[in-house]
């Protein structure tokens, strides 16, 4: 006697993808591969940085002092690229009983009016850490481990945070510009 079928998400190999998948990525003026090679690039840099310190300690009882300055700032960019990849993709975190119902029209606007405040929040972000890379470059700020310059460090927080700006920006264009048929099957 067989059991019936579970509900909910089937995880073997056996089962079928959902009809309402989307197959690929929409086009976007500016690739999307960006953000996944960016991605893949810091993630060897973390592997190899972690790789050579595991290496190290094991032969010498000691590590390398810069290793954990170095993947700290690899981990909080990799989230940053991460997040715009995301943003890009119209994958970031929202409410979806609120956004998946009601007409087409409520998706759409909804859909808008997230891009907006993404894009709003992250170029807030950038201004005013604009300000904190400034600072830290007029005091000479040096970071805590190696003592190298700290804007070095903080210079890529308004650059990012910007990029995740402009995404939104596209990405609240793509959705003004989708008709609303296009809509409707994606529900």
């Amino acid at each position: 006697m067989t059991t019936p079928p579970e509900s909910g998400a089937q995880l073997d190999a056996a089962s079928p993808l959902p009809p309402d998948l989307p197959a690929a990525d929409e086009p976007a003026k500016v690739p999307l591969a960006i953000e996944d090679w960016a991605t893949v690039i810091i993630m060897a840099l973390l592997a190899c940085i972690t790789f050579a310190n595991v290496l190290v300690r094991y032969l010498s009882d000691q590590s390398f002092a810069w290793t954990e300055e170095f993947s700290v700032f690899l981990m909080i960019l990799l989230a940053m690229v991460a997040g715009s990849a995301a943003v890009a993709r119209d994958r970031h975190i929202r409410i979806e009983y609120f956004t998946e119902r009601g007409s087409a029209l409520r998706r759409k606007r909804l859909a808008q009016l997230g891009a907006l405040m993404v894009a709003a929040l992250f170029f807030l972000i950038a201004a005013l850490s604009l300000r904190v890379v400034w600072d830290d470059y007029r005091f000479e700020e040096t970071s805590p481990g190696l003592g190298l310059p700290q804007w070095w460090y903080s210079i890529w927080l308004p650059i990012v945070c910007t990029g995740i700006g402009l995404r939104a920006v596209g990405l609240f264009i793509r959705r003004s510009r989708a008709p609303l048929a296009q809509e409707e099957g994606q529900a």
